[in-house]
């Protein structure tokens, strides 16, 4: 099993550095975003609901949404935009590993080793590298398909909201919300990463054994941290990528008048309920793809 703190991603200032290539890099990364993504898909779609409502008398709560959907959509309601962050996430998952990687080791020093505040500004440039190349037009895509399920529905698939949203403004439209994006990508790898290298330092200080178990309930608590220091950047984010498009002073503004200062943290519970498991379920397939590839010699 390969050491998690090699991994990209989850790095430490006192292991060496595990020889692993661009292409595998890339590859390990891209399935195991994609199977993140996809088995953790319906707490991403509540999430997004949550965060473009707003706050009219009778609301109801996150979780009578769900039941709604699934009572007028069924199962598949819960789906709606999965394929498009499903091939987004798999290329970000692949984008943010190869970056992060490269970066690291440019940040090295001659043994392989990177202190945690580089770590954070490795992770920070990772993050904006994959909101720019894949983050920004998929996560637009899956925002508008969602919104628009809940209110024109003039969306018939992916691909169809492709053509209408590009033909409509341009493929500038694609990248609404690119500004709110970044910041969000970036500040979410930094403290995710930040926290999880603190996190694990300590573990290792106080002698806590580094097994599979330690290493994803580090990454749950890095997740939680990660959720409520950034949600106002995700809310941000969502409102200026709904159907209609907004800019990010606009989203900004949007938010606090329909649901005042909390509503920067609403979809939280949803977002957590993610990360935590997208911890766990993409660094496991990651080094499991990685030890299969270098055991077959790739």
């Amino acid at each position: 099993m390969i050491p998690a703190l090699n991994n990209p991603g989850f790095v430490t200032n006192n292991l060496q550095k595990q020889q692993i290539t661009p292409v595998l890099s890339l590859f390990a990364g891209g399935v195991a975003g994609g199977v993140e993504a996809a088995t953790t898909y319906p707490f991403e779609f509540a999430k997004t609901r949550s965060q473009l409502a707003s706050k009219t008398p009778g609301q109801t709560s996150i979780w009578h949404m769900v039941r709604n959907v699934l009572r007028t959509e069924g199962i598949s309601g819960l789906y709606t935009g999965c394929s498009t962050l499903v091939v987004g996430t798999a290329f970000k998952a692949g984008v943010r590993f190869l970056t992060f990687d490269t970066i690291k080791n440019a940040l090295a020093d001659e043994n392989g080793k990177i202190s945690g505040g580089r770590a954070i500004l490795a992770g920070s440039l990772a993050g904006c590298a994959e909101s720019i190349l894949a983050v920004t037009p998929t996560e637009r895509l899956k925002t508008a398909l969602i919104d628009d399920a809940n209110n024109q529905k003039r969306f018939k698939g992916s691909f169809h909201a492709l053509r209408i949203l590009v033909a409509e403004r341009g493929i500038g439209n694609l990248y609404r919300g690119l500004v709110s994006t970044t910041m969000k990508q970036s500040a979410t790898s930094a403290v995710r990463m930040g926290s999880y290298t603190i996190l694990r330092g300590m573990s290792q200080t106080h002698s806590v054994p580094q097994n599979t178990l330690t290493t994803f309930l580090m990454g749950a608590t890095a997740g939680t941290i990660t959720v409520y220091a950034t949600q106002p950047f995700d809310t941000v984010k969502t409102r200026a990528q709904s159907a209609a498009g907004a800019g990010t002073i606009e989203a900004m503004k949007s938010v606090l008048r329909d649901r005042g200062l909390f509503g920067f943290w609403a979809g939280s519970t949803m977002r957590l309920g993610r990360l935590v498991l997208s911890g766990g379920i993409v660094f496991s397939v990651y080094e499991n793809i990685v030890r299969v590839c270098n055991s077959a010699g790739y």
